[in-house]
């Protein structure tokens, strides 16, 4: 059985929710792309550290992928309960311009600042920025929508549509278990929006769906665009770091729309969001050091029951009955469509 080698690749987001992703290599398949909810493909893991001494490897990496499924379910309750006071954009801006802070002193850390931010595929780089900063806008918009369980769970069918997108646009074999894995996506996908488009969601609910679904598309096409990045041999930094700059700005040009004071709290909640999205990243970046990808893809999942947990706790949110019949085929679909065979 050969060893499956990981190669860091870069974010976020996710997304918003702000899901990342990382790529998994072995010597007989071809690339996988794997994401985390949330995140919109706005990051992935950066450049690893050594182990360190006091936990168990794989331990250590499992602790540090929880924490990091905490942590970005704490970013989606900062940019709900910022509510419809401050605009898209302004969020946007503070998640991505904060998030730089962390980001450059782990790549500084590691030695790669500045060395580490050269990009010889600049044109490559745009073109994967705006798509990712476009899906931390509907996600953001989606988080705002609807419970925070019913937007995490819509943010998985990104890797049910990023099979789908490999096999049309890179050629990549569309096998038998990811076709039941894209199948089982997609009738979770229309369990839980034929409801809503039917008018039984409450306010805005169709929209937010609609909305998620416009998310887990953007996210997936920013995957691909991640692996051309990787595969053309771009690093882990520069994808990072310049994805956050180009996101910042996108936020940025909605200033003349009109920004707004929020007060204290609300930009404690707005620093609380970058910090949150930039520390998730970095504790997800660290776990993949300390454990196999396979080891730690269960608790990846955990991002679903921190959303149900949160939503409960600070917004009375109680998941629905679409809710509970769709989720459990849409996290069916994403395990099996990015889970490689057992060999």
């Amino acid at each position: 059985m050969s060893t499956p080698r990981q190669m860091p690749v870069a974010h976020i987001s996710a997304s918003a929710q702000g899901k990342t992703l990382w790529i998994e290599q072995d010597d007989t398949e071809p690339l996988k792309t794997l994401h985390c909810p949330g995140r919109t493909a706005m990051s992935a893991p950066l450049p690893q550290v050594t182990s360190l001494p006091f936990l168990p490897n794989e331990a250590l990496g499992i602790t540090l992928r929880i924490l990091s499924t905490l942590a970005f379910a704490l970013m989606s309750v900062c940019i709900k309960a910022l509510g419809d006071v401050v605009p898209l954009g302004q969020v946007v801006f503070f998640r991505s311009a904060i998030a730089l802070f962390p980001l450059a002193a782990y790549l500084w850390w590691r030695g790669d600042w500045p060395g580490g931010l050269r990009t010889s595929r600049p044109l490559g780089h745009i073109g994967r920025c705006l798509m990712g900063a476009a899906a931390m806008f509907t996600s953001f918009a989606t988080i705002r929508l609807l419970p925070l369980a019913e937007a995490t769970m819509l943010s998985y069918l990104a890797p049910v549509m990023l099979a789908v997108l490999a096999w049309a646009l890179l050629g990549e074999r569309l096998t038998a278990r990811r076709i039941a894995g894209v199948a089982l996506g997609l009738a979770g996908a229309a369990a839980f929006c034929l409801p809503a488009f039917a008018g039984a969601l409450p306010d805005a609910g169709g929209l937010g769906v609609f909305l998620g679904l416009v998310t887990a598309m953007l996210t997936a096409g920013a995957l691909i665009q991640v692996r051309r990045l990787t595969l053309l041999g771009e690093g882990a930094g520069a994808i990072a770091f310049w994805f956050a700059v180009v996101s910042a700005l996108c936020g940025l040009t909605t200033l003349p729309f009109g920004w707004a004071w929020p007060g204290v709290a609300g930009m404690m909640l707005l620093v609380a969001t970058g910090l949150a999205g930039g520390l998730a990243h970095i504790l997800m970046t660290l776990s993949f050091r300390h454990a196999d990808a396979s080891a730690l893809a269960p608790f990846e999942y955990l991002s679903v029951l921190w959303a149900v947990a949160l939503g409960f706790a600070f917004f009375a949110e109680v998941p629905g009955l679409a809710f509970l019949v769709a989720g459990p085929l849409v996290l069916m679909g994403a395990i099996i469509t990015r889970t490689p065979r057992a060999r």
